[in-house]
């Protein structure tokens, strides 16, 4: 593990693997457990970097509110610390809004990899997304809002390490406060023929915290879209259709391991 400093604040972060570099920006209010599908499948023949935002995890937990300048820069101080001049961002939720935000100031960001994101942060349903992890019978039910029926029926096993997951590393009340104000005001909508880079965007047909709506109004506004719908999964497809995002993921960066990217 590592520690990267931005503004006093330390974030913490793990780095697996070596070639070139992918960043999980994570969702809000949720630990580094969200991509435990995806860290797998792509550690070895890339760096798989996973931060803990400011407040999650081992992270410093400053006073909020947050500005989405502060988890921008937070995102930019890691690829510095581990010496990355350019990285794949893929991102979660919220955190695909602060990935896009991160690229849009950035000339670090080779292409961007988007997971049931809004276009803006007022078309997510926080509150059916993050429960406070103190309160077990929360955290199970935001579990079942986030995951599909079949796939609690299929995979209760699943489930029931997502929820163990969730009360040991998920945000603390405060934090997620703090980070929902750094995404109130966040609307990028106006902004997407900014975004050049190349940008896959993924969305659950059965998402019910984020409509799909928004995943295909964020493809078509941007200048390199590619919208990849996953059909009858719910907000984190890369847990219900594993194999079809890793396999979607891999070959995307494949395809961008070549894009030239300032330092």
């Amino acid at each position: 593990m590592a520690y990267a400093v931005h503004d006093s604040v330390s974030i913490r972060y793990a780095i697996d693997g070596s070639g070139p570099a992918v960043v999980f920006v994570g969702d809000i209010g949720l630990g580094a457990w969200q991509f435990a599908w995806q860290h797998g499948a792509v550690a070895g023949p890339y760096s798989a970097i996973t931060p803990e935002p400011r407040g999650i995890g081992r992270s410093d937990a400053p006073t909020g509110p947050y500005t989405i300048n502060d988890l921008t820069d937070d995102v930019t101080a890691v690829l510095a610390d581990a010496g990355i001049r350019s990285a794949h961002l893929a991102g979660y939720g919220l955190g695909g809004l602060v990935a896009m935000a991160t690229a849009m100031d950035s000339t670090r960001v080779r292409s961007l990899v988007l997971i049931g994101t809004p276009t803006c942060g007022d078309a997510f349903d926080i509150d059916r997304l993050w429960a406070d992890p103190a309160d077990r019978t929360a955290v199970e039910a935001a579990t079942t809002a986030i995951l599909s029926d079949a796939f609690r029926r299929d995979h209760p096993d699943d489930v029931e390490r997502i929820v163990e997951w969730r009360t040991a590393e998920d945000a603390s009340p405060d934090t997620v406060a703090a980070h929902r104000a750094a995404l109130a005001d966040v609307d990028l909508s106006d902004r997407l023929h900014e975004l050049t880079t190349p940008t896959l965007v993924v969305h659950g047909t059965g998402d019910t915290i984020c409509s799909p709506d928004q995943g295909q109004r964020l493809a078509d506004g941007l200048p390199r879209g590619t919208f990849r719908p996953m059909e009858d999964v719910g907000h984190f497809a890369g847990i219900e259709a594993s194999g079809a995002l890793n396999d979607a993921l891999l070959g995307w960066l494949v395809d961008h391991a070549d894009r030239d990217v300032d330092a």
